[in-house]
């Protein structure tokens, strides 16, 4: 029984520890989407890396390739995560390219709430070697 109980300690000890390597910031942080319907007023990413628990926030853009305004967002926990559906906030029509970016949670005043604004620090974007975390689609 003592054996028993030490190998399951060993076993839970094991997952612990590769959980948290794998929730480490060297982890390959990424978000992957396609094209898709935000006829039912979702946004939906396929499956996201985060290196920590945070935000995938949807931003506006266009062929500059630079985030605007916000128009969804939805939490995130460390890790990998699939199917991570956002809810729009304002209309998307069909066409509009929007950016899908992972933001961290931190600098806010509270914790669990979307804080971040355009150019705030609260709750912003995660860069890897200054670069943005992110993905791009297109409306149908």
């Amino acid at each position: 029984m003592k054996f028993l109980m030490t190998a399951a300690a060993m076993t839970m000890g094991l997952s612990l520890a590769a959980t948290a390597a794998f929730a480490g910031d060297d982890m390959m942080q990424k978000v992957e989407a396609a094209d898709q319907s935000v006829a039912n007023g979702i946004v939906s990413a396929d499956s996201i890396t985060a290196a920590q628990n945070g935000w995938l926030v949807v931003h506006r853009t266009d062929e500059t390739m630079k985030p605007g305004p916000v128009v969804a967002y939805a939490p995130l926990r460390a890790g990998e995560t699939k199917d991570v559906a956002a809810i729009l906030t304002e209309e998307v029509k069909p066409g509009e390219m929007l950016m899908l970016m992972i933001h961290a949670e931190d600098g806010g005043m509270q914790t669990g709430v979307f804080e971040y604004t355009l150019g705030a620090k609260e709750d912003g974007p995660i860069r890897i070697d200054d670069k943005l975390v992110m993905t791009t689609i297109t409306a149908m």
